[in-house]
């Protein structure tokens, strides 16, 4: 994919407590694996993969924070210019859930992009035992006014959406990405043009996202 002409390169965040699957998800993402033993990210992981959203190729610059209170001194600075995030909380395990208002908290305070596009992700699906209901989710979402879906990084359940809906909504709100194609977007298929995030409350149930 390196001769595709790429309309843009976004910056997203993955963010959340320890041991809820972040760095999984991005392994899964990017390289379609799975690792039972991925061990516990140390600062910050980055990787990147050019995707296919609407027929237009972007580059996706993905940064893999470590959830541990000692290792948060480290993350601030990797918080600039994100244009998405990505909170994710494990579904069996309400105190990774209930956690999530204090990491959209140090959003408010470190992200630099106004209206920034954010996901809340309930993950591992694939678990028998859960604690946190689908609608527990969906109402987070509804009064954050983010997008949101379930998946599992071990399955491959709902991984692929999470990451193309959060470009797809940036792409939709123009002062969010950086690039002189702004003013000529009319050119490309945004899928209904510019809806800015204050605009409605953005969520997704399962894997049908809705604006309301």
């Amino acid at each position: 994919m390196d001769d595709v002409k790429l309309l843009t390169t976004l910056k997203i965040l993955i963010i959340g407590e320890s041991n809820v699957g972040k760095s999984s998800l991005l392994l899964r993402f990017t390289d379609d694996e799975f690792d039972p033993d991925q061990s516990l990210t140390i600062g910050v992981d980055f990787k990147t993969k050019i995707i296919n959203v609407d027929d237009n190729y972007v580059k996706l610059a993905c940064w893999d924070t470590a959830g541990q209170e000692r290792f948060r001194t480290l993350t601030p600075s990797y918080y600039r210019d994100a244009q998405g995030a990505i909170l994710v909380y494990d579904i069996s395990k309400a105190g990774t859930f209930q956690k999530l208002e204090s990491w959209l908290n140090e959003l408010e305070i470190y992200g630099t992009k106004p209206n920034m596009i954010k996901m809340v992700v309930g993950n591992k699906l694939d678990q028998t035992h859960r604690e946190v209901s689908r609608d527990e989710g969906i109402r987070f979402a509804k009064k954050h006014r983010t997008l949101f879906l379930e998946t599992s990084a071990k399955t491959n359940e709902g991984v692929k959406e999470t990451f193309e809906e959060v470009v797809r909504k940036i792409l939709e709100t123009g002062h969010l990405w950086d690039n002189h194609a702004e003013s000529d977007a009319s050119r490309f298929n945004l899928n209904g043009g510019d809806h800015d995030a204050h605009e409605g409350a953005s969520y997704c149930s399962g894997v049908s996202c809705s604006l309301t």
